[in-house]
């Protein structure tokens, strides 16, 4: 009886020790688990403090993504299969190689009848004139085939991002041509280690009564931030790549323009922060706001805040952003001007940019005081910033300069919600090194 009572204690005792031994490994599980977690790109979450994107519940996209809703795609294909599938549950989408939204050409798209040839000899400013657009022109007129044709390409292009999501590259060479991402009327959404070659609209629009010479518009952003909140894009490259203006040809005496914006962040967005990015060649690159128009206006007032830091804008003509209404704190960025410069930050209606230690490499000939350009009355606070290694104040040259557009000093509100704020002396180097795809560590 004494040793089956022994016996009995022992083995409860041998139940007791196995399933603490069972509880420390599963605890050593979680904590490893936890700890690979951290140390994968695609399960980082935003810091706190880390710009307006971090403010009230944070940027977390799909960190929370369990197994089945993380996939690795390689076709635009794939990347939509993705994108659709789950609905909002947190989800990973890891995009490996260069994914092409436009493989096909422009010609897939073309619908029958269309004839650019034709469209020139019907629209030429001298048979048309400058005084009437074309909206009213029928679907059988080679604007309404043109109109057709820029609907199967805006159908195929556009790829609607969806709530609670990380889109992440693999490596150093992830990205997408062509492709045009909408982040619409969601939240929670990381974008990072990407490389947007801008889509090229293969049908833009000949508007004769845009300007005293008519114009060429076309469609398709990079990315498009709508209506959308807490917003991270984060080590990613934008650029025109193959299909740089310059290249571009004239009809009409006009550039032939197929590109948009890089970046548009508008229609009330809130809290985004976009960092260590790399804007790249490009005219009109990044817009905060769309409209100045009260249709607008009643949506996007006390929206549409914004953090830039640690960005490289280089080569750039303008929109560096362009801002209506918001609230955008931008901080170590390194702006490096082309020949072909215009300004950087573009002061727009009821905007309150902040702008501190960033650093401006101007080639000779080029004035700091185009760094700014008014475009509505509109406060700015402008400081520590250098250009061509030595302080300026913003502000106090344009004035001097351009005293038709005089600015007013101090935005009204203090940033709060930074990271790390590095001298601006040392922020090309920082920037150089550590900025844009392939530099995510």
């Amino acid at each position: 009886m004494t040793v089956r009572t022994w016996h009995g204690h022992a083995m409860k005792r041998a139940a007791v020790l196995a399933g603490c031994t069972a509880l420390v490994l599963s605890l050593a599980d979680t904590t490893a688990q936890a700890r690979d977690d951290a140390r994968d790109p695609a399960r980082q979450t935003l810091p706190a403090k880390d710009g307006w994107a971090s403010h009230g519940t944070g940027t977390t996209g799909g960190a929370a993504a369990d197994a089945e809703h993380v996939y690795t795609v390689t076709t635009w294909a794939q990347f939509k299969a993705a994108l659709a599938a789950g609905g909002s549950a947190p989800k990973i989408i890891k995009v490996k190689g260069t994914i092409d939204a436009v493989a096909d050409g422009c010609d897939a798209f073309a619908v029958p009848g269309y004839d650019f040839d034709a469209y020139l000899e019907k629209y030429a400013p001298e048979k048309w004139g400058l005084d009437t657009d074309l909206s009213g022109e029928p679907a059988d007129s080679p604007e309404g085939l043109r109109r057709a044709s820029a609907a199967r390409q805006d159908q195929a292009v556009k790829a609607s991002i969806p709530a609670n999501t990380t889109l992440i590259g693999i490596g150093r060479n992830a990205g997408f041509k062509g492709a045009s991402l909408q982040i619409k009327g969601v939240d929670n959404v990381i974008v990072r280690n990407l490389t947007f070659e801008s889509p090229v609209d293969c049908f833009p629009q000949w508007d004769p009564t845009d300007g005293s010479k008519g114009n060429w518009n076309s469609e398709y952003d990079s990315a498009v931030v709508y209506g959308s909140t807490h917003v991270w894009l984060d080590h990613n490259t934008f650029t025109d790549g193959e299909h740089p203006d310059s290249a571009a040809p004239a009809y009409f005496g006009m550039l032939y323009q197929q590109h948009d914006g890089q970046l548009d962040i508008v229609r009330g967005a809130d809290h985004v922060t976009v960092s260590w990015n790399v804007f790249a060649d490009h005219d009109k690159t990044i817009l905060i706001g769309n409209s100045d128009s009260e249709s607008t206006a009643a949506g996007d007032r006390g929206h549409l805040k914004v953090t830039f830091h640690h960005n490289l804008f280089k080569n750039l003509v303008e929109r560096a952003p362009r801002i209506r209404f918001g609230q955008v704190d931008a901080y170590n960025n390194h702006f490096v001007a082309g020949e072909s410069y215009s300004y950087s930050f573009g002061i727009g209606k009821e905007s309150q940019l902040v702008a501190e230690h960033n650093a401006f490499t101007l080639p000779a000939g080029i004035s700091p005081a185009k760094i700014l350009k008014k475009w509505s009355e509109a406060p700015v606070t402008a400081a520590h910033n250098r250009v061509n290694g030595r302080p300026v104040d913003l502000i106090a040259v344009h004035n001097a300069e351009i005293p038709g557009e005089t600015l007013r000093s101090g935005a009204g509100w203090t940033p709060t919600l930074r990271t790390q704020v590095h001298p601006a002396r040392a922020v090309p180097a920082i920037v150089g090194h550590h900025a844009g795809a392939g530099r995510l560590r």
